[in-house]
């Protein structure tokens, strides 16, 4: 549970450039949305993380990120494992991911 704790204030912070969210939700139409652009910037840092840990650091609930995380593995931009009880999601590796690393980079 700590390192949960740890893992959310520091995706927390990483989040504290709204403007540098919103411009990269305006480039982008599936993570247009500022949820799904949020959960793609904290899978840009971290290499992945739990639903749990995703909420936290959002301040949202775990539906709403369990709703963003579908559509995004639906379009095949996120990918999960399952240890136990919990899925863990990272970004994942395709054109997608290395422009969204390049944009978040220039801002």
């Amino acid at each position: 549970m700590t390192r949960q704790i740890s893992k959310a204030r520091k995706a927390r912070k990483e989040l504290a450039s709204e403007q540098a969210i919103m411009a990269c939700a305006e480039r982008f139409g599936l993570v247009g949305d500022p949820t799904r652009m949020k959960i793609c910037w904290l899978l840009c840092n971290h290499k992945e993380l739990s639903v749990s840990e995703i909420a936290e650091a959002l301040n949202v609930s775990v539906s709403v990120v369990s709703h963003s995380l579908k559509r995004l593995k639906d379009h095949e931009l996120v990918e999960s494992r399952r240890e136990h009880k919990q899925v863990f999601y990272g970004l994942k590796q395709s054109d997608f991911g290395t422009v969204l690393r390049a944009s978040l980079a220039d801002i």
